[in-house]
């Protein structure tokens, strides 16, 4: 009988564990140890009920099936919530990495850009009055002679553009030119043609010409 009671005392823990996991009324959600604990009981009671079944001592198999279930089960939740935890941890730092990067890059920018500033504030005081004045003349005088070159350009454009609609006209003036002509010159010739006689002028035409009877 001790061993019997060893065997429950080893099971009945996992028994409790499994039915923590598996009880739907279970506001905190059990761990990955907690339910591989749980379903490898479970699973080991019920193999462990058949093959104790097939030795005619079913409750020892569904006991000891159990704690051997719980006990493997707990081992692989264990691991998986190991793996879980380290990923957890590597994502954590990374997301820290990022963090940390995006500050220092953000850092070293705010520091650039303050030192292009006091540089371009010592070479304004180095700006002389006239160089300025320079400068500006030189950039009224380009933009006048751009101006003048886009001018030049636009009025040769429209010179081509006018010289090409001209010959265009000329072309569909000369060709209807062409062909009223022709049209006229062939009006003229069939109104100058004799009309030809109808067979009933003929007809009163040989009646008067026939000769007087004797």
């Amino acid at each position: 009988m001790l061993p019997s009671i060893r065997l429950r005392l080893l099971v009945a823990p996992a028994l409790i564990v499994s039915f923590l996991a598996w009880t739907p009324g279970c506001q905190v959600a059990p761990s990955k140890t907690v339910q591989g604990a749980g379903t490898g009981a479970a699973a080991g009671a019920v193999v462990g009920g058949i093959v104790g079944g097939a030795n005619g001592n079913s409750g020892q198999g569904v006991l000891a099936g159990g704690a051997a279930g719980a006990i493997i089960g707990g081992i692989v939740g264990l691991t998986q919530e190991m793996k879980e935890h380290r990923e957890q941890d590597r994502l954590a730092q990374e997301r820290a990495y990022q963090q940390e990067l995006a500050k220092k890059r953000a850092a070293d920018a705010k520091a650039k850009a303050e030192m292009e500033e006091e540089l371009a504030v010592a070479q304004g005081f180095r700006i002389s009055d006239l160089e300025l004045n320079d400068a500006q003349k030189k950039v009224s005088d380009a933009a006048s002679r751009l101006a003048k070159l886009r001018d030049e350009r636009n009025a040769a454009l429209a010179k081509k553009k006018a010289l090409d609609d001209a010959q265009e006209k000329l072309l569909s003036t000369e060709a209807e030119i062409a062909r009223l002509e022709e049209e006229l010159a062939r009006l003229r010739g069939e109104a100058g043609k004799p009309a030809a006689a109808t067979p009933v002028a003929a007809q009163q035409s040989d009646a008067g010409a026939a000769p007087p009877k004797s």
